[in-house]
């Protein structure tokens, strides 16, 4: 791969149409949304990226609101599965029911699709039913198909899975395991609003008034820049940087700074250093740039990185996160 790459005259002109529909798109789910900006920006980094997102934040952010606008606006299916204690694999993919044939008398048995069968899923607080449950959807969200007696069905694409947590109330679930957690591209967190945007929403929720949202892209549009960002090039000194960063979170590389020894017992693995760099093209193309550079790396590291870094007793004693580490290992590389 060259060290400076080449793009091809359709694809910068079609990096010049993403650029433009994402300045609509932000338009339009600010007719609901009040803030959020980054957030937004990093769902759509996402979307586009082919990867799924675990959101976490306290009740009451419009996470779920924010999820089904960006569907609205993007002319996509939406599904909604409210995860409790209760819930069945089968209850997420689908099950076989028995059919009567009135004009034969024949029965047979016949799949009804499940609310996964949508191109944007919402898991809503994941964390509340059990691992079986949990690993069904999961293992859609890897294979992108799911598989009933013996019989094998492929998902819609685009198919983006969307998965909330509280972070306060932790009584009675089944956190993720890390295993798990790996297969979401990013965790992001939802903060609360400024003194000026809760002011904002406050006027708006209370008041008579209805956005009509407009979709800025259909599920083709999608995927034709889903392919897109595949044929993004990128130069090697990134590559490099970006395979830099994820080793040194590992305390058993020999390049990892000492307070990696001191504070993390397991670091991130392959898998981040590839979402790295695919976030990192994406955010390259969203802000009309035909290949990306280190600061996208940096911009992507902690929602890539902040779910991979498992931390021991004695960053919890120093108060220390995985964002404090991650930060500081941006500052030495």
């Amino acid at each position: 791969m060259p060290d400076k790459p080449t793009t091809s005259t359709s694809d910068i002109e079609s990096v010049k149409q993403l650029q433009e529909a994402q300045g609509r798109l932000a338009a339009e789910i600010g007719k609901v949304i009040v803030g959020q900006d980054k957030i937004i920006e990093q769902l759509l980094i996402s979307l586009l990226a082919r990867g799924h997102c675990l959101l976490v934040g306290v009740p009451g952010l419009a996470k779920t609101l924010l999820i089904s606008t960006l569907a609205k606006v993007l002319d996509l299916n939406f599904s909604r599965i409210q995860f409790t204690p209760d819930l069945m694999p089968s209850d997420i993919t689908g099950t076989e029911i028995i059919e009567d044939d009135t004009t034969t008398g024949h029965k047979a048995f016949k799949f009804i699709k499940g609310p996964i069968f949508a191109n944007i899923v919402l898991a809503d607080e994941i964390n509340r039913t059990p691992p079986k449950t949990q690993a069904a959807l999961l293992q859609a969200m890897q294979e992108h198909e799911v598989t009933a007696a013996g019989t094998t069905y492929t998902l819609d694409e685009p198919f983006f899975v969307l998965a909330t947590q509280n972070p306060i109330e932790q009584e009675g679930t089944y956190p993720l395991p890390e295993a798990q957690l790996d297969r979401f591209m990013f965790n992001l967190w939802v903060e609360y609003p400024s003194y000026e945007e809760e002011t904002q929403i406050v006027k708006s929720t209370t008041s008579a008034y209805e956005a009509e949202l407009q979709p800025i892209m259909t599920a083709e549009e999608i995927l034709k820049m889903q392919n897109l960002v595949r044929r993004v090039p990128v130069a090697d000194h990134v590559i490099d940087y970006a395979v830099g960063l994820v080793r040194k979170t590992r305390p058993g590389y020999e390049d990892a700074p000492d307070f990696i020894r001191d504070w993390v017992r397991w670091g991130a693995g392959p898998r981040a250093s590839q979402h790295l760099i695919m976030a990192a093209k994406t955010r390259a193309i969203l802000f009309g740039r035909p290949t990306p550079e280190i600061a996208d790396i940096t911009e992507m590291a902690t929602p890539v990185l902040r779910h991979r870094l498992v931390t021991n007793f004695n960053a919890e004693a120093e108060g220390v996160d995985t964002v404090d580490i991650i930060n500081r290992i941006i500052k030495k590389s």
